[in-house]
């Protein structure tokens, strides 16, 4: 029986028994490991690290050389913290998920026209799977992509497009919303892509811009508003969501309506 099902709220983690507290971590130190007294000092390191990180105690089980000046550790140990569940706080869906015809029948009800969207990923991201796999027919996990939606119009970009010309190509098309899926994050890249995107379509259109979505593994949706963007979606997203939230942000039914 889960803690919720048992209304418990605070929790310990599991590891070998329930509360036990035991976690497992993994992380890179630069620390070369290729002699054996290399090896002792990187994996002590590793052991203190850990131990400062609230791990009482804590066993390093893994320790490989990256390279001739890094060791990547596996660590496993108990953590004193608890979680209090409520504390917790989660970006919930406020929006339904709609069949296919409910999404056309939507946009052709509230807009009369196509639905335009302008799909990329920016500046030096040249990674297309995630912008592909919600805009391509072909879809995601067993979902077609937004062009198979009759009422949608997807002109997708593809990889490594400077924002200056997603702004021009975005007004060009008349888009009614902007789609930038970022997967590179090394020094915050994906962030500082979304936030220049923001800053381009505001500085182009003021108030008027078209919706701006970004999404992408390692974006927390809680970020939308820190990124001057309507809606973030991370890992897992489907076809499905995004045009369900394009028909409740851009076709929403008029008040009163059953859905």
């Amino acid at each position: 029986m889960s803690a919720a099902e048992q209304g418990r709220t605070v929790i310990r983690p599991y590891g070998d028994t329930t509360g036990d507290g035991r976690v497992q971590v993994s992380f890179t130190l630069p620390l070369p490991s290729g002699t054996e007294e290399e090896r002792a000092l990187a994996e002590g390191a590793a052991a203190q690290l850990a131990a400062k990180m609230g791990l009482e105690p804590a066993m390093v089980v893994h320790a490989k050389a990256i390279g001739p000046d890094f060791t990547f550790f596996i660590v496993y140990g108990t953590a004193a913290h608890l979680v209090d569940l409520a504390d917790v706080k989660v970006v919930r869906r406020e929006f339904p998920l709609l069949p296919a015809a409910e999404v056309n029948r939507r946009i052709r009800a509230a807009l009369g026209r196509e639905l335009v969207v302008v799909g990329a990923t920016v500046g030096v991201d040249a990674h297309t799977v995630g912008i592909d796999a919600i805009l391509n027919v072909k879809g995601h996990a067993g979902e077609k992509g937004l062009e198979s939606y009759a009422e949608i119009r997807v002109v997708n970009l593809g990889a490594q497009v400077p924002v200056a010309d997603l702004v021009a190509r975005a007004s060009a098309e008349h888009a009614d919303a902007v789609l930038a899926s970022q997967v590179i994050t090394q020094r915050d890249a994906h962030v500082l892509a979304a936030r220049q995107i923001s800053e381009a379509f505001r500085a182009a259109h003021g108030t008027a811009r078209p919706l701006l979505v970004v999404g992408g593994p390692r974006f927390d949706p809680a970020m939308a508003d820190d990124l001057g963007v309507d809606r973030v979606f991370g890992r897992g997203t489907t076809p499905h969501e995004v045009a369900s939230y394009l028909a409740h942000a851009l076709a929403p039914e008029p008040p009163g309506t059953a859905a």
